[in-house]
């Protein structure tokens, strides 16, 4: 097939690899030099335009940080909408808002264009893998045609149901991460004032009900170890609880718990630069606290 891929992100660079290995490929970034050294490693050509990119596609991706800037993506005469042929189809890898997804769902199929959200997770190292999880929204027809290209990078492929459901689940489950998140580092600046070594409250905990990906993967890995590497941006993060706060406050509902995983998130972007990690909640926690959490 003949796609178009835009957005090569720390996410969507590796994702546009594996299509490579299996698709007749053709890029677009926002910034050409990106694109340009992905297609000299890779040998898919490079599109000038969001335009360029979708004429002749078969199916175009989009992995971009918000809907907005996919919404976007869609205007002027070098936007997607100018060179997407009628029965072409969009699959949108964005963490998204399911509002902006049904909204761009419902210009495309005005042209005649098949639209899906198809949000990922498994970080930077599920992309590498081709091992993550997509949550798609759309039709049954339009999932099965996106089911097989996104299988390139996808280990757990599942329909969530119409536009905006697989939005929706990205967005909840990112909140939970947050809770997560942000649940350990208070609780483990408890322990750490008690005098209880982190390595060995990590050991019980993941031995126990508490216990949570968290604690089983990213703690020892990063926290214990001090390293705090960058692989998914903390805004990214607080963008994605805002969206399920969002999401619940439109459905008439109460989410306290979540509400504060989003505070926690979000006012640690301001003790922190502009591009930290989503893990670098838990240095905010422990300066706050007077504590280091390590192993």
């Amino acid at each position: 097939m003949r796609i178009a891929f835009l957005g090569l992100g720390a996410i969507g660079a590796p994702m546009a690899r594996h299509l490579a290995a299996h698709h007749d490929l053709i890029v677009w970034n926002r910034t050409r030099p990106v694109a340009d050294a992905f297609a000299a490693g890779t040998g898919c050509a490079v599109a000038a335009t969001p335009r360029d990119a979708a004429t002749g596609a078969d199916a175009v991706i989009t992995c971009l940080p918000t809907s907005t800037e996919v919404a976007a993506l869609l205007e002027g005469a070098d936007g997607l909408l100018a060179g997407l042929a009628s029965g072409s189809l969009v699959i949108d890898c964005t963490s998204g808002d399911p509002a902006t997804s049904r909204a761009t769902a419902e210009r495309l199929a005005a042209a005649g264009v098949a639209f899906v959200d198809a949000p990922v997770s498994g970080g930077t190292n599920g992309a590498e893998a081709a091992a993550l999880t997509v949550m798609v929204g759309g039709t049954a027809g339009a999932f099965a045609r996106a089911e097989p290209i996104v299988r390139c990078f996808g280990k757990l492929v599942v329909h969530m149901g119409p536009v905006g459901a697989g939005d929706a689940m990205k967005a909840v489950n990112n909140a939970l991460l947050a809770v997560n998140i942000a649940a350990f580092a208070e609780g483990f600046s408890v322990l750490a004032k008690a005098g209880v070594p982190a390595a060995t409250a990590i050991a019980v905990l993941n031995a126990s009900s508490g216990r949570s990906f968290v604690t089983e993967k990213l703690v020892p890995e990063r926290v214990l170890t001090g390293r705090f590497p960058l692989t998914f941006r903390l805004s990214l993060l607080d963008k994605d609880v805002g969206i399920a706060l969002d999401l619940a406050r439109q459905l008439g509902l109460d989410a306290p718990v979540l509400d504060a995983a989003g505070a926690v998130a979000h006012g640690a972007r301001a003790d922190l630069p502009a591009d930290a990690d989503y893990l670098d909640i838990v240095q905010v926690v422990e300066r706050r606290a007077g504590v280091q959490i390590r192993g």
